[in-house]
């Protein structure tokens, strides 16, 4: 089910990009694009944010306040920033890069999209972390990520 949203959901946040943020207009619109965003989001997004949240139930249990902060700090300074640049880089193949321009390409995006996570993430995942089950998390962290995944799909798509 997570996988599914996940999915989705990256489907959704190329759409609103494409349409919103690009404004492209339908006749525009790179459906490519958005099934190869949807893909990343069935193959790479919801399993392994899906796993990284059972991983870290592991590593911290309980949801304490404390405990809250100490998965954000884990997941902001160590899990984020691997993920990103993942993504980027599977992004960036998916569209054809070659290994050169794949690189130059996350050396010039990886910076401010960390630092934009960085905006974004910390206040969502301490209220993650301590108010919603396990089970959910993937969920809530894919609703507030349509604004997010709107943003990477711009962000990695922008040749």
């Amino acid at each position: 089910w997570a996988v599914l949203v996940a999915g989705v959901l990256m489907g959704t946040g190329d759409v609103i990009a494409q349409q919103l943020v690009e404004r492209r207009g339908l006749r525009g619109h790179h459906s490519l694009r958005t099934l190869k965003m949807m893909a990343i989001g069935f193959c790479f997004v919801g399993p392994v944010v899906g796993s990284w949240y059972r991983i870290l139930d592991r590593l911290i249990p309980g949801n304490t306040k404390v405990v809250a902060v100490k998965k954000m700090v884990l997941d902001q300074g160590g899990f984020a920033p691997c993920f990103l640049g993942c993504f980027l880089a599977i992004t960036g193949a998916m569209n054809g890069l070659s290994v050169q321009d794949n690189l130059s390409k996350i050396q010039q995006d990886y910076t401010d999209a960390l630092m934009t996570n960085y905006c974004i993430w910390p206040p969502v995942q301490i209220a993650n972390f301590y108010f919603v089950p396990l089970q959910h998390r993937l969920a809530v962290v894919q609703c507030v990520a349509i604004v997010w995944n709107c943003y990477l799909s711009w962000k990695a798509n922008r040749m």
